[in-house]
Protein backbone atom coordinates (compact mmCIF):
# COMPACT_ATOMS: atom_id res chain seq x y z
CA UNK A 1 0.00 0.00 0.00
CA UNK A 2 1.84 3.26 -0.58
CA UNK A 3 1.42 6.47 1.77
CA UNK A 4 -1.30 8.16 -0.85
CA UNK A 5 -3.47 4.96 -0.32
CA UNK A 6 -2.64 4.58 3.63
CA UNK A 7 -3.39 8.35 4.26
CA UNK A 8 -6.49 7.75 2.75
CA UNK A 9 -7.50 4.77 4.67
CA UNK A 10 -6.42 6.42 7.67
CA UNK A 11 -8.21 9.37 7.17
CA UNK A 12 -11.29 7.43 6.12
CA UNK A 13 -11.38 5.67 9.17
CA UNK A 14 -11.06 8.28 11.72
CA UNK A 15 -14.30 10.11 9.59
CA UNK A 16 -16.42 6.68 10.44
CA UNK A 17 -14.98 6.79 13.77
CA UNK A 18 -15.91 10.53 14.30
CA UNK A 19 -19.11 9.97 12.03
CA UNK A 20 -20.17 6.96 14.21
CA UNK A 21 -19.63 8.87 17.91
CA UNK A 22 -21.83 11.45 15.98
CA UNK A 23 -24.80 9.48 15.16
CA UNK A 24 -25.31 8.66 19.14
CA UNK A 25 -29.04 10.22 19.10
CA UNK A 26 -29.00 10.48 23.19
CA UNK A 27 -26.92 13.11 23.56
CA UNK A 28 -27.88 15.24 20.44
CA UNK A 29 -31.00 18.04 22.22
CA UNK A 30 -34.00 17.53 20.08
CA UNK A 31 -37.83 18.47 21.38
CA UNK A 32 -40.62 15.88 20.62
CA UNK A 33 -42.41 15.88 17.60
CA UNK A 34 -45.34 13.76 17.68
CA UNK A 35 -46.46 12.00 20.94
CA UNK A 36 -47.38 13.47 23.25
CA UNK A 37 -49.20 15.83 21.02
CA UNK A 38 -49.07 18.91 24.01
CA UNK A 39 -44.85 17.84 24.49
CA UNK A 40 -44.24 21.62 23.11
CA UNK A 41 -46.80 22.93 25.49
CA UNK A 42 -46.28 21.09 28.21
CA UNK A 43 -42.41 21.80 28.05
CA UNK A 44 -43.48 25.80 27.94
CA UNK A 45 -46.21 25.53 31.35
CA UNK A 46 -42.56 24.27 33.18
CA UNK A 47 -40.46 26.87 31.80
CA UNK A 48 -43.03 29.33 33.12
CA UNK A 49 -43.31 27.44 36.48
CA UNK A 50 -39.55 27.59 37.22
CA UNK A 51 -39.31 31.42 36.25
CA UNK A 52 -41.92 31.85 39.35
CA UNK A 53 -39.54 29.82 41.46
CA UNK A 54 -40.01 28.51 44.83
CA UNK A 55 -38.88 25.02 44.00
CA UNK A 56 -36.58 23.03 46.23
CA UNK A 57 -37.10 20.16 44.66
CA UNK A 58 -37.10 18.92 41.25
CA UNK A 59 -38.36 15.42 39.89
CA UNK A 60 -37.05 15.63 35.88
CA UNK A 61 -37.81 12.53 33.88
CA UNK A 62 -40.33 10.84 31.32
CA UNK A 63 -43.67 9.73 32.13
CA UNK A 64 -42.85 7.37 35.12
CA UNK A 65 -42.17 10.82 36.87
CA UNK A 66 -44.80 12.43 35.11
CA UNK A 67 -47.20 9.58 36.66
CA UNK A 68 -46.92 11.14 40.43
CA UNK A 69 -49.55 13.72 38.84
CA UNK A 70 -52.05 10.54 37.40
CA UNK A 71 -55.19 10.04 39.54
CA UNK A 72 -53.86 6.02 39.28
CA UNK A 73 -50.68 6.79 39.93
CA UNK A 74 -48.84 8.87 42.49
CA UNK A 75 -50.90 11.69 43.15
CA UNK A 76 -52.16 11.20 46.61
CA UNK A 77 -48.36 10.17 47.62
CA UNK A 78 -46.95 13.45 45.81
CA UNK A 79 -49.79 15.80 48.36
CA UNK A 80 -48.42 14.27 51.33
CA UNK A 81 -45.06 13.89 50.18
CA UNK A 82 -43.60 16.41 48.05
CA UNK A 83 -46.02 19.13 47.73
CA UNK A 84 -45.20 20.53 51.19
CA UNK A 85 -41.45 20.38 50.31
CA UNK A 86 -42.23 23.23 47.30
CA UNK A 87 -41.64 20.53 44.62
CA UNK A 88 -41.76 19.92 41.03
CA UNK A 89 -42.82 18.00 38.45
CA UNK A 90 -41.05 18.29 35.06
CA UNK A 91 -41.60 14.60 33.67
CA UNK A 92 -43.34 14.29 29.99
CA UNK A 93 -44.51 11.04 28.82
CA UNK A 94 -42.11 9.28 25.81
CA UNK A 95 -38.53 11.55 27.02
CA UNK A 96 -35.64 10.17 26.03
CA UNK A 97 -32.24 11.21 27.19
CA UNK A 98 -32.42 13.74 23.59
CA UNK A 99 -35.04 15.12 24.74
CA UNK A 100 -34.37 16.14 28.26
CA UNK A 101 -31.29 17.50 27.25
CA UNK A 102 -33.38 20.10 24.80
CA UNK A 103 -35.33 21.12 27.73
CA UNK A 104 -32.63 21.95 30.19
CA UNK A 105 -31.50 24.19 27.04
CA UNK A 106 -34.23 25.56 26.64
CA UNK A 107 -35.26 27.47 29.87
CA UNK A 108 -36.60 24.58 32.45
CA UNK A 109 -33.51 25.53 34.76
CA UNK A 110 -33.83 28.84 34.23
CA UNK A 111 -33.90 30.84 37.62
CA UNK A 112 -34.19 27.53 39.66
CA UNK A 113 -32.16 26.58 42.90
CA UNK A 114 -33.81 23.37 44.12
CA UNK A 115 -31.93 21.61 46.53
CA UNK A 116 -32.32 18.48 45.12
CA UNK A 117 -33.25 16.52 41.73
CA UNK A 118 -34.46 13.39 41.36
CA UNK A 119 -33.52 12.37 37.75
CA UNK A 120 -35.07 9.14 36.18
CA UNK A 121 -34.60 9.05 32.81
CA UNK A 122 -33.43 6.54 30.10
CA UNK A 123 -36.12 3.74 29.73
CA UNK A 124 -37.50 5.02 26.74
CA UNK A 125 -33.91 5.23 25.03
CA UNK A 126 -33.90 1.03 26.08
CA UNK A 127 -34.96 -1.61 23.33
CA UNK A 128 -35.92 -1.61 20.24
CA UNK A 129 -38.10 0.34 17.93
CA UNK A 130 -40.80 -1.12 15.78
CA UNK A 131 -38.29 -1.89 12.93
CA UNK A 132 -36.49 -3.49 15.50
CA UNK A 133 -33.42 -1.93 15.13
CA UNK A 134 -31.79 -0.63 18.26
CA UNK A 135 -33.25 2.77 20.31
CA UNK A 136 -29.47 3.27 21.85
CA UNK A 137 -27.11 0.71 22.89
CA UNK A 138 -26.17 0.65 26.45
CA UNK A 139 -23.20 2.69 25.98
CA UNK A 140 -25.44 4.91 23.85
CA UNK A 141 -27.94 5.71 27.04
CA UNK A 142 -24.89 5.90 29.60
CA UNK A 143 -23.58 9.17 27.66
CA UNK A 144 -27.05 10.51 27.35
CA UNK A 145 -27.76 10.35 31.02
CA UNK A 146 -24.44 11.43 31.14
CA UNK A 147 -24.89 14.27 29.40
CA UNK A 148 -27.73 15.52 31.49
CA UNK A 149 -25.93 14.77 34.68
CA UNK A 150 -23.06 17.53 33.49
CA UNK A 151 -25.45 19.83 32.42
CA UNK A 152 -27.29 19.78 36.01
CA UNK A 153 -24.17 20.30 37.75
CA UNK A 154 -23.44 23.17 35.21
CA UNK A 155 -26.89 24.74 35.48
CA UNK A 156 -27.90 24.09 39.09
CA UNK A 157 -24.15 24.24 40.92
CA UNK A 158 -25.63 24.40 44.10
CA UNK A 159 -28.15 21.35 43.53
CA UNK A 160 -27.41 17.96 44.75
CA UNK A 161 -28.46 15.50 42.61
CA UNK A 162 -30.59 11.59 43.43
CA UNK A 163 -29.99 9.29 40.15
CA UNK A 164 -31.93 6.74 39.72
CA UNK A 165 -31.53 3.73 38.03
CA UNK A 166 -34.16 3.01 35.29
CA UNK A 167 -36.63 0.92 36.54
CA UNK A 168 -37.06 -2.78 35.56
CA UNK A 169 -39.94 -3.48 32.95
CA UNK A 170 -41.35 -6.18 30.93
CA UNK A 171 -41.16 -9.54 31.60
CA UNK A 172 -38.30 -11.86 33.50
CA UNK A 173 -36.83 -13.14 30.40
CA UNK A 174 -36.90 -9.55 28.40
CA UNK A 175 -33.60 -9.07 27.08
CA UNK A 176 -34.43 -5.34 27.83
CA UNK A 177 -34.23 -6.41 31.51
CA UNK A 178 -30.58 -6.97 30.64
CA UNK A 179 -30.08 -3.32 28.91
CA UNK A 180 -31.63 -1.86 31.73
CA UNK A 181 -29.19 -4.36 34.37
CA UNK A 182 -26.17 -2.99 32.05
CA UNK A 183 -27.24 0.67 32.13
CA UNK A 184 -27.58 0.97 36.00
CA UNK A 185 -23.97 -0.71 36.33
CA UNK A 186 -22.82 1.90 34.70
CA UNK A 187 -24.60 5.27 36.12
CA UNK A 188 -23.81 3.52 39.64
CA UNK A 189 -20.22 5.37 39.33
CA UNK A 190 -21.74 8.57 39.62
CA UNK A 191 -21.95 8.16 43.04
CA UNK A 192 -19.44 10.69 44.04
CA UNK A 193 -20.70 10.89 47.65
CA UNK A 194 -21.31 14.23 47.82
CA UNK A 195 -23.58 16.48 45.33
CA UNK A 196 -24.48 13.08 43.60
CA UNK A 197 -25.92 10.21 44.90
CA UNK A 198 -27.25 6.91 43.07
CA UNK A 199 -29.97 4.60 43.99
CA UNK A 200 -31.35 1.58 42.13
CA UNK A 201 -33.89 0.80 43.57
CA UNK A 202 -35.30 -1.51 40.91
CA UNK A 203 -35.01 -4.59 43.07
CA UNK A 204 -38.25 -3.16 45.51
CA UNK A 205 -40.32 -3.80 42.06
CA UNK A 206 -39.54 -7.39 42.14
CA UNK A 207 -41.32 -10.35 43.16
CA UNK A 208 -38.17 -12.86 45.19
CA UNK A 209 -38.22 -14.94 41.35
CA UNK A 210 -37.24 -11.57 39.64
CA UNK A 211 -40.99 -11.66 38.43
CA UNK A 212 -42.14 -7.86 38.32
CA UNK A 213 -45.59 -7.34 39.50
CA UNK A 214 -49.00 -6.35 37.57
CA UNK A 215 -50.26 -5.38 40.99
CA UNK A 216 -47.28 -3.29 41.20
CA UNK A 217 -46.91 -2.35 37.36
CA UNK A 218 -50.23 -3.32 35.50
CA UNK A 219 -48.32 -2.54 31.76
CA UNK A 220 -44.95 -3.92 33.50
CA UNK A 221 -43.69 -0.33 32.85
CA UNK A 222 -45.43 2.33 34.61
CA UNK A 223 -46.27 2.21 38.42
CA UNK A 224 -49.65 2.32 40.02
CA UNK A 225 -50.31 3.89 43.21
CA UNK A 226 -48.19 0.85 44.75
CA UNK A 227 -45.66 1.15 43.25
CA UNK A 228 -44.97 4.90 43.19
CA UNK A 229 -45.42 4.35 47.38
CA UNK A 230 -42.64 1.83 47.36
CA UNK A 231 -40.37 4.27 45.10
CA UNK A 232 -41.37 6.92 47.63
CA UNK A 233 -40.34 4.88 50.99
CA UNK A 234 -37.34 3.51 49.13
CA UNK A 235 -35.78 7.36 48.64
CA UNK A 236 -37.09 8.86 51.68
CA UNK A 237 -34.05 8.54 53.60
CA UNK A 238 -31.68 9.36 51.33
CA UNK A 239 -34.23 12.56 49.98
CA UNK A 240 -35.00 13.83 53.42
CA UNK A 241 -31.14 13.89 54.22
CA UNK A 242 -30.34 15.89 50.36
CA UNK A 243 -33.17 18.47 51.58
CA UNK A 244 -31.57 19.54 54.81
Amino acid sequence: MNQRLLNFALALALFLTVTASAENTAIIPVPRTTVPTNWMSTHESFVKQAKQGNIDLLFLGDSITAGWFWGNGGINIWKKCYAPRHAANFGIGWDRTQNVLWRIENGELDGLKPKAVVLLIGTNNCGNEDNGKPRNTTPEIVEGVTAIVRELQTRLPESKILLLGIFPRGVKNDPIRDQVKAVNDQLAKFDDGKRVKFMDIGSKFLEPDGTLSRNIMPDLLHPNEKGYQIWSEAMESTLDSMLK
